[in-house]
């Protein structure tokens, strides 16, 4: 069995806090297959996939929302330079967001080694339960 559990950041660190107030990154990943990646700020906000969509995965197209990757990346590049301060290259992170759809399977066997790509791009630590010992 796979890994689960949600991850939050929001002023500055990994919270438990259900219902952040302010910008916040939302990482919930199950099985250590799929992740939902949400964010929200005031300048930007959106929601991608990383490793499958959930649609794919659970082969049930009701069970994720179809999302535009190229606009989502956009919208992510936006939310890092204007939360984190950090300028990310769009071009990096899109290949790492899951394409709906997808014959071929997710270049990391689990989901955690891609977020854990994604992070360092904003220049973010692992949230502890990620972290190696």
């Amino acid at each position: 069995m796979g890994y689960f559990g949600v991850h939050l950041h929001t002023d500055g660190a990994w919270r438990d806090d259900a219902a952040p107030l302010a910008p916040f990154l939302r990482v919930e990943i199950h099985d250590s297959d799929l992740a939902i990646v949400s964010f929200w700020s005031t300048g930007a906000a959106g929601l991608f996939y990383l490793g499958f969509q959930p649609r794919d995965y659970f082969d049930d197209p009701a069970a994720s929302r179809a999302v535009d990757n190229d606009t989502e990346t956009a919208a992510f590049v936006v939310w890092a330079r204007d939360v984190l301060g950090v300028t990310l290259d769009a071009g990096a992170v899109r290949p790492l967001l899951a394409d709906v759809g997808a014959d071929e399977e997710p270049v990391d066997v689990f989901v955690e080694a891609t977020l854990a790509r994604l992070l360092q791009m904003l220049r973010l630590p692992l949230p502890s339960e990620l972290a190696d010992d």
